[in-house]
């Protein structure tokens, strides 16, 4: 049987006079794009150009909504109730659905932004918050979540189907959360590095923590962070590395 996983890449973060990321170099390369929704990064003319540029590479378009922190590019946690972060969350996915039904391209997937994920992976009640936005909105979405997470169980229990997410450029933690960005390592910056980590979770279904201990992981999907300097020399190695394998590379919705 061969295997399949999807390459994600956070996508549409830019805003105004402001780029972030290298959106049309990355474009070519993944499978699905989350794109941002104003609320961290995007706006409306970044989220129409980012869907028409998906559209034309066939890539799978997902929202990637966060937190209501531009300055802090929604990394950084904020405290709010399940009520709010429901609220925001369908405010997020209902615009970038505006802007697909306009350029006839179909939404496949939530995926939560940076703290508003991280926070959510490890907190059930946000993690509800969520899942029952996006369930309320549209049960055919996928909602990617982090492996044994808070965030993928409150998918199940809303009906969704879950993709499980990991990531070729951060560490891991021994419980299977990622490395807060503030501490050395964090963040992976050599491309092989990086290929390597990707095929080892997708073909062994375990990735090392930054500590050294072995922990399991299902890869459903791989991401990229598309503000990351070294995005498309990592996306395209990696790319390289799973075919060469013999591995797949396909949007959930498309498996």
């Amino acid at each position: 049987m061969r295997l399949h996983v999807d390459l994600n890449c956070d996508m549409g973060e830019s805003f105004g006079a402001y780029t972030i990321g290298a959106d049309e170099l990355v474009m070519p390369w993944i499978t699905s794009a989350n794109v941002a929704c104003g609320f961290h990064g995007g706006d409306p003319l970044v989220m129409r150009r980012t869907v028409r540029l998906a559209k034309a590479h066939g890539v799978a378009v997902g929202a990637h909504p966060g937190f209501r922190d531009l300055a802090g590019f929604g990394r950084r946690p904020m405290q709010c109730t399940a009520d709010e972060v429901y609220g925001d969350v369908l405010y997020q996915i209902g615009a970038l659905a505006a802007v697909c039904r306009v350029e006839g391209v179909a939404m496949r997937h939530v995926k939560p932004h940076g703290a508003l994920y991280n926070m959510a992976n490890a907190d059930p009640a946000l993690a509800r918050a969520i899942a029952q936005a996006v369930a309320d909105f549209d049960p055919s979405l996928y909602l990617f979540a982090l492996p044994g997470s808070a965030l993928q169980k409150a998918g199940e229990q809303a009906g969704l189907r879950v993709a499980c997410e990991v990531f070729a450029d951060r560490a891991y933690n021994a419980d299977g959360s990622l490395v807060n960005r503030s501490r050395p390592g964090a963040v992976l910056t050599d491309e092989e590095a990086a290929a390597m980590q990707a095929r080892r979770m997708v073909l062994t279904g375990q990735v090392t923590a930054l500590s050294g201990e072995e922990i399991p992981v299902r890869a459903d999907t791989i991401c990229v962070h598309g503000d990351n300097p070294h995005a498309v020399a990592f996306i395209r190695r990696i790319r390289e590395e799973l075919e060469r394998q013999g591995v797949v590379l396909a949007a959930p919705h498309g498996l």
